[in-house]
């Protein structure tokens, strides 16, 4: 196997700039947004008030649990991106730079499981997603497809036949959230008055794109299609990636709702 282009100290040097690009980027929104918040609430049975005299009925009933602040909401998944980056960049090297070496990654798995996670709660919330049981799906099912791009490298890593089955399971588990927004819009429009702004529709479709950026990263690797036969490529690959994701949803969220 040729030598590859990409060395560990240049990744090293790339996690300390992404480090320091998602910091700065998540204390901006904290400093320059306005206050935001979005009422987060369950929904319960109740006993019909209005029923009849002498009958019984149960009516579905919302009840709102707290607010809760966008800014910090963005915020937070460029600090959990900037923790990952400067923990491979320190402290967590060497097991980085030797998971590296058998094509494997866990430190970026469960950085997505959080901050991905958390970007489609943000999402999902603009959307009109308020109850606190959808968004824990919500959180759970993108969790979980990260978790399968886990079992995909822990599964496989160098070996030539592929196992694709963690792939089609997390790519399955991954459209549901989007499909879930998806039914928001469409109720909001058939049913509401379809106001919903549209830098909404424009991170939901651009946000969508770069999700599925992330499975054609991974494809193009285990398939080793050109520059992507080497894995530190697709690694650097998923760096880019993660920055220009959370950046275009964070700044589309501050110009669309945050703006003072």
């Amino acid at each position: 196997m040729a030598k590859s282009k990409i060395t560990m100290e240049s990744l090293r040097k790339w996690n300390f700039v992404l480090a320091g690009l998602h910091a700065v980027q998540g204390v901006a929104v904290v400093i320059l947004a306005k206050s935001v918040t979005f009422p987060i609430s369950v929904n319960f049975l109740t006993p019909n008030s209005l029923a009849p005299e002498g009958s019984f009925s149960l009516v579905p009933a919302t009840q709102n649990v707290f607010d809760l602040n966008l800014a910090y909401l963005v915020a937070a998944f460029f600090f959990m991106s900037a923790f990952a980056h400067i923990a491979m960049a320190t402290f967590y090297r060497p097991t980085y730079e030797k998971n590296l070496k058998n094509h494997l990654n866990k430190a970026r798995w469960y950085e997505y499981a959080l901050s991905a996670s958390t970007m489609m709660v943000a999402i999902a919330i603009l959307s009109g997603v308020y109850d606190l049981a959808s968004l824990l799906m919500i959180f759970a099912l993108t969790a979980f497809m990260n978790g399968t791009g886990l079992l995909m490298e822990v599964w496989n890593g160098k070996s030539k036949k592929v196992n694709w089955l963690s792939f089609i399971l997390g790519s399955k588990a991954g459209i549901i959230p989007w499909i879930v927004i998806g039914i928001y819009f469409w109720s909001a429009n058939v049913y509401g008055s379809g106001q919903i702004p549209s830098f909404v529709y424009w991170i939901y479709g651009s946000l969508f794109l770069f999700f599925n950026c992330f499975a054609i990263n991974m494809y193009l690797q285990y398939k080793r299609k050109g520059k992507w036969a080497d894995y530190l490529y697709g690694e650097r690959v998923y760096m880019i990636l993660s920055l220009v994701a959370k950046s275009v949803l964070a700044w589309q969220v501050f110009f669309g709702a945050l703006r003072p």
